[in-house]
């Protein structure tokens, strides 16, 4: 399901025009992504919540060559699934 077919969704299920439906999807994944840059964690409830986790910096290997290099420190955005979410899917 793309972003697009969000919108689509949202639009046949409100009867609202498509250009409304995606601003407000637009907006809530704004939104998210914006929490998330600022480092506050984003939790809907019976969906899941989203973080970023911080990795430490530290020596890799390059798979093709075998030469070793530096990783440095990174952030990664994390989604960690909720309850209801795990149990629907395994329903």
């Amino acid at each position: 399901m793309t972003k697009s077919d969000i919108v689509e969704l949202l639009s046949k299920n409100s009867s609202i025009p498509k250009k409304q439906a995606e601003l407000i999807v637009n907006t809530v994944f704004t939104s998210i992504t914006d929490a998330l840059d600022e480092g506050e964690k984003v939790e809907i409830r019976g969906f899941g919540t989203f973080k970023v986790k911080e990795r430490k910096p530290h020596n890799a290997r390059n798979p093709k060559t075998g030469a070793k290099v530096f990783v440095g420190e990174k952030k990664i955005p994390y989604f960690k699934p909720g309850k209801e979410l795990k149990e629907f899917i395994n329903s």
